[in-house]
């Protein structure tokens, strides 16, 4: 059960993320090594191994990382919102 609501919770940022990167946000231009180059393909693979590791210490045990994660998702959220609404 843990795992799933890891998963979910994965693909909302993935879904924020690839928002955030197709937005044109002139922020995106000054992070050309995760961001810039190669469409963002850098920041996708290390959102997937955020999203793996948690995954993964899930599945071993450690329950409390699903509040660690939760807390990660729900700050990318708010920083996505700003970015997305021009507010930063």
């Amino acid at each position: 059960m843990l795992i799933a609501f890891l998963f979910v919770l994965g693909i909302g940022n993935f879904a924020l993320h690839k928002a955030v990167l197709e937005s044109g946000h002139p922020a995106l231009d000054r992070m050309p090594r995760l961001a810039g180059v190669r469409r963002g393909r850098g920041s996708l693979l290390l959102e997937f191994g955020v999203l793996l590791a948690a995954m993964l210490l899930a599945a071993n045990g450690w329950t409390s990382i699903v509040w660690f994660y939760l807390g990660y998702s729900a700050l990318n959220a708010l920083a996505a919102w700003l970015i997305l609404r021009g507010h930063v």
